[in-house]
């Protein structure tokens, strides 16, 4: 039995690092297509590129561990169906179940690696990816000054060449307008030539500008009318731009810490008491407020205290009254809001916590549902297999994000959304085991087909 069991693993092994790698260079590329736009043009070096998709990657590790264990499971049991390995194994006395034994061991211990990976490594990964993510769609496009256009990604500066040297570096006909003093366009600068460089060490951006002028505009003479500008003629002028905006990329952990997705499963649940405590006494200091502060006759009641020998109209009594529903309506409107926002944000806690879970359980489960599914169509590859559980696992994915929506809309409680999919699973699985043990096809025609042939047998004889 030892080299059955060794034997299964190590047919299991090749099919499931293979499926699990392509699983994961399909969700970065599918990651890289939603952040295209907010990575070219950034003049990002080869380290942060590199970076960022090794912590993508890492968040997509729970995700792609199911994939692989649906794909593996599928072609490595369709393999040994289409050998006839599992009947030469059935004919000997070892059922279906003690043949899955071994590789369910296996998957167990998968998926509790993926539990602790996704409880431990992943608020890091999802820190340190958020966090890029944010300081680079922050980030100014690389410095790339074009001919007839204004460049306008140097903060307080406005350039335009009308023509650009094939170096690079020499321009003609330059207008610059300084912003710097936040008063319009109150200072201009036109120059025939100059040329474009970087310092040493590229802090700073220094243009030699050669037989130009400058145009300033000074506030106090405007105010007489009386030559509003200050003109500045000179043969060359040096102008250096800082680019500290265009350095590397800043670091905007602090801003993520607090987020759901960078906590572990503790840290949730810490965050969730806390968050439920503030919004009961939240929900209770509102109660507390309307009951106290918005009886029915404290205006009238006042108004009667201020006038005691004074009868009070009819009309000012419904504008009393319609005053304070208004009022009302609009507190508790407001209230409302507030307290449905600090629930969706205990749900969206609550989600978190149940993802880690069941995202491990799916390991299992959906390794339970592609082994007796290859055993019971006995094709092994990348054809059939793939394409059947390409199918199985859309399925999953849909009820998962059905779930997941509607416990963000509330109209699901978050471990309800969260396990819908795996609960809709655990049938399905438990049907393949059963087919697959009795080697019994997936779905029988054949008594159908058999009562359509009786059929149309007794209308001809008729």
């Amino acid at each position: 039995m030892k080299r059955l069991h060794l034997f299964l693993i190590k047919s299991f092994l090749g099919p499931f690092i293979a499926t699990f790698f392509i699983a994961i260079f399909l969700l970065l590329m599918q990651f890289l297509w939603k952040y295209i736009d907010d990575l070219v043009g950034k003049g990002l070096e080869f380290t942060q590129i590199a970076e960022l998709l090794f912590y993508a990657s890492a968040r997509f590790v729970p995700v792609a561990l199911p994939i692989a264990m649906l794909l593996a499971s599928v072609m490595v049991f369709g393999k040994l169906g289409e050998n006839y390995e599992l009947v030469a194994l059935k004919s000997s006395g070892i059922s279906l179940l003690k043949i899955l034994f071994p590789l369910t061991i296996f998957v167990i211990i998968i998926a509790y690696g993926s539990f602790l990976f996704s409880n431990y490594v992943m608020p890091i990964a999802n820190l340190k990816n958020g966090s890029m993510i944010y300081d680079i769609q922050k980030k100014k496009p690389a410095l790339n000054i074009k001919e007839g256009i204004f460049y306008k990604d140097i903060e307080g500066f406005s350039i335009k060449v009308a023509e650009k040297a094939s170096d690079g570096k020499t321009l003609k006909d330059i207008i610059i307008y300084d912003h710097t003093a936040k008063n319009g366009n109150d200072k201009v600068i036109i120059s025939e030539s100059g040329i474009m460089q970087l310092t040493k060490d590229e802090k700073y951006l220094e243009l030699i500008l050669y037989n130009g002028h400058s145009y300033i505009d000074i506030a106090e003479n405007k105010r007489k009318r009386k030559n509003p500008y200050r003109t500045t003629h000179f043969k060359e002028d040096l102008i250096r731009f800082d680019l500290s905006s265009f350095s590397t990329i800043n670091n905007s952990e602090a801003l993520y810490k607090g987020h759901y997705a960078m906590l572990s499963n503790q840290q949730l649940a810490t965050a969730i008491d806390s968050l439920t405590i503030k919004y009961e006494e939240r929900k209770i200091t509102f109660t507390k407020n309307i009951t106290d502060k918005y009886t029915a006759n404290s205006e009238v009641d006042s108004l009667i205290a201020i006038k005691p020998f004074s009868r009070i109209k009819i009309k000012q009594q419904y504008d009393i009254a319609i005053n304070k529903l208004q009022t009302l309506k609009s507190i508790t409107k407001s209230n409302k809001d507030d307290l449905e926002y600090r629930k969706i944000i205990i749900t969206k806690h609550n989600i978190e916590w149940h993802r880690k879970i069941s995202l491990a359980v799916a390991c299992l489960l959906l390794f339970l549902v592609g082994a007796p599914l290859g055993a019971i169509i006995r094709k092994g590859g990348f054809g059939l297999p793939v394409l059947v559980s390409v199918f199985f696992f859309l399925i999953y994915h849909v009820l998962s994000m059905i779930g997941e929506k509607s416990a963000k809309d509330l109209s699901m409680q978050a471990y309800e959304g969260m396990w819908l999919a795996n609960m809709v699973f655990v049938p399905i699985a438990l049907f393949l085991i059963y087919k697959a043990r009795n080697d019994v096809q997936l779905f029988d025609f054949s008594p159908l087909l058999k009562r359509m042939n009786q059929f149309l047998k007794k209308k001809e004889i008729q």
